[in-house]
């Protein structure tokens, strides 16, 4: 009985390794493909824009519709349709829908601008249907059936889109007929606000710096990231494709995928940033985080049997699964954390030499090592400088700390179809203004868990590094404090009651933008 007990636990600690190196290798071969292509690639594209804009007459530009999604939003409602409203953009050409599914004092606020800018001059349209049936990818579709322009830009409710952002993207969607989509790099309003909205940051730098043009400029599939985009309308509506789908909770993860699938292709824009809020709280991000995991299982779940009879490369067939399938991370993550202790009588069991036991720490430092480099460099190649580096124990640490929540939304995506769009609250804050949201948040009892692990790792951490496993209690110690501050963090407090009128939306004078 022991002997099944210790294999299994071998088996468990194998399986796991094996997973994290891969998605580690996974990630030095994106940074691979990124430095191959990203000179050349965003010098033609500098180029594509220039002659566009110089040779093509205001009159001759095609007509785009701009949607916002939006359901209670009152924190920034008005913050995100007057930047909408301030792109340049051809004289007539620019349509602007606000799908609003509010249910509270939302609507009146976003009444009142609209019909504000539409005495300036904007062509701003409020969009209301009957019922919030599939949440923002039924909210997008009912949009898109009365929308008059060619292409579609998706502009969340947290995001400011520069005054530029249409005359970058339109000219890049003109060039390529086969293109559904141009897909701009999110930047940040809030970026330095704490060490939560500085690891976020570095994270996100990491997917948009380097991940999506390594696969946009390689020939791999790819995806739209739900906004700071502009979509060929032709594309949604192309019958293989099928159209907005809210069967998933990740309707923009899901409709790029299918529009690959049908013979379309995504482009991508380094040079075409968006600058968002970040999620400022814990519980704001976690809520946030299960809605991405879930969703990108819930696709693969889905698409991936498509995808392996598709008449793909076995490259792109690899990594299209490695994507969807990234945020199992958090489940291998977990279960290293929760077998430590019992891998001590693997060793003790003669299991696993001594002599050999470093080949796996190598492995797992060697995977552990690849976030830190391809995000430090992600941010280093945006502004020149490594000052990055000093993020990365705080994202090390908010990693460890999300593997529990993100877990158990990757297990839910598993068996969940469909399920409600649970929107991530936002607060307007900027650079050198903090502010809270108007919304609360649910509150679970997952911080219990989270402390409990924090316990058992720090415990274990102890055994192995008394006990000479020291490359391993590295890691035992960044979960103990990973689980521990995210615990603590997401404790329950006395949530801040909801406002009849939020502030003005503040100015965005040195918000960041690169």
């Amino acid at each position: 009985m022991q002997s099944v007990l210790l294999l299994t636990v071998f088996g468990v600690f194998a399986v796991a390794t094996l997973a994290l190196a891969t998605y580690g290798i996974h990630l030095y071969v994106l940074l691979y493909l990124f430095r191959r292509r990203a000179s050349g690639r965003r010098r033609e594209q500098r180029g594509v824009i220039e002659a566009y804009q110089r040779d093509r007459a205001p009159d001759d530009w095609p007509v785009v519709t701009s949607q916002i999604p939006i359901y209670n939003e009152a924190d920034v409602a008005v913050r995100v349709i007057e930047a909408v409203a301030a792109i340049e953009y051809a004289a007539g050409k620019h349509e602007i829908q606000v799908l609003d599914d509010s249910t509270d004092h939302t609507c009146e606020l976003i009444d009142r601008v609209a019909e504000r800018l539409n005495g300036q001059g904007a062509d701003i349209k409020v969009v209301r249907r009957p019922s919030r049936e599939g949440y923002k990818a039924g909210a997008l579709s009912y949009g898109l059936s009365q929308a008059r322009g060619i292409y579609v830009a998706v502009f969340d409710a947290d995001f400011v889109p520069p005054a530029d952002f249409l005359r970058r993207a339109v000219p890049l969607l003109e060039a390529a007929p086969d293109m559904a989509c141009m897909q701009g790099r999110w930047a940040h309003l809030n970026r330095n606000e704490s060490w939560l909205t500085s690891a976020q940051a570095l994270g996100i730098d990491g997917h948009f710096a380097i991940e999506q043009g390594a696969r946009a400029w390689n020939g791999l599939m790819m995806n739209f990231n739900g906004t700071a985009g502009v979509w060929r309308k032709a594309a949604i509506d192309d019958p293989a494709v099928g159209g907005w789908s809210g069967d998933t909770l990740t309707e923009d993860l899901d409709l790029s995928y299918r529009a690959q699938l049908s013979g379309w292709r995504l482009g991508y824009c380094l040079d075409m940033p968006c600058p968002a809020e970040l999620p400022n709280t814990i519980k704001a991000l976690k809520s946030q985080q299960r809605r991405w995991a879930t969703g990108s299982i819930q696709v693969a779940v889905k698409l991936l049997p498509r995808i392996w009879k598709a008449k793909l490369s076995l490259g792109e067939k690899l990594e299209a699964t490695l994507h969807l399938t990234h945020y199992s991370v958090s489940v291998w993550m977990l279960l290293l954390a929760l077998i430590a202790r019992p891998m001590l009588m693997v060793f003790a069991g003669g299991m696993l030499f001594h002599d050999w036991a470093w080949i796996a720490w190598t492995v797992i430092l060697f995977a552990a090592f690849a976030p830190s480099l391809v995000y430090a460099y992600a941010r280093y190649s945006l502004d020149g400088r490594w000052l990055a580096l000093r993020t990365i124990p705080s994202m090390f640490v908010l990693g460890c700390g999300l593997c529990v929540n993100n877990a158990m939304a990757v297990v839910r995506g598993l068996y969940l179809r469909g399920g409600e769009f649970v929107r991530t609250p936002k607060s307007g804050s900027v650079i050198g203004q903090t502010k809270g949201s108007s919304y609360a948040i649910a509150q679970d009892k997952l911080w219990l868990i989270e402390i409990v692990l924090g316990i058992y790792s720090a415990l274990s951490f102890m055994v192995y590094y008394t006990q000479y496993h020291k490359a391993f209690s590295f890691f035992l110690f960044m979960y103990a404090i990973g689980f521990t501050v995210v615990g603590w963090m997401s404790r329950p407090r006395r949530q801040p009651q909801p406002t009849d009128s939020p502030a003005p939306a503040p100015a965005l004078v040195g918000a960041e933008a690169t």
